[in-house]
């Protein structure tokens, strides 16, 4: 013989009430959120990747080369200043964005930078002023070492 069992239906409750009874009709105040410290806001409009480099030189991450929005086939002004590579749409670059959206270093400039398959690179694309620079792991690790001495030692509040 079957037997059938009357749905469990929880009895609703109008916005802003809670639940309690001891309470009834009482709104609940909203939750709490920290005000945001003026010392990580963002300063910038700078958008950020971590990627690697393959064995072409193609850049593994495609988003930001969109948001820079370079399409198959722009021409690009690379160059390397400092250990860092600095990439630019120009009319008379000698370098292209390939047919499948890929930004590629030259071998040159891979070589400067003393990049190898499978090394990754911090890419900081700049959309206001259409600039992408792509930062070799070791070239962060020198700009922050006095950073992270001077935090480790207890120096930096």
């Amino acid at each position: 013989m079957t037997t059938s069992v009357p749905p469990v239906v929880p009895k609703s409750i109008p916005r802003g009430a809670t639940a309690d009874p001891e309470t009834p009709g009482r709104t609940r105040q909203p939750l709490p959120v920290p005000a945001s410290d003026a010392q990580f806001a963002r300063a910038t409009d700078t958008v950020y990747a971590l990627s690697a480099v393959d064995k072409r030189g193609r850049i593994g991450d495609r988003s930001i080369v969109q948001v820079l929005g370079w399409a198959p086939g722009t021409r690009l002004d690379i160059r390397e200043r400092a250990g860092i590579i600095m990439v630019r749409a120009a009319l008379d670059g000698v370098h292209r964005i390939d047919s499948r959206g890929y930004l590629v270093l030259p071998l040159a400039v891979r070589r400067w930078c003393r990049l190898t398959a499978g090394d990754r690179v911090l890419l900081a694309a700049d959309p206001i002023n259409g600039v992408l620079a792509a930062h070799p792991l070791a070239t962060l690790d020198r700009l922050l070492a006095g950073t992270h001495e001077a935090v480790a030692g207890g120096e930096v509040a």
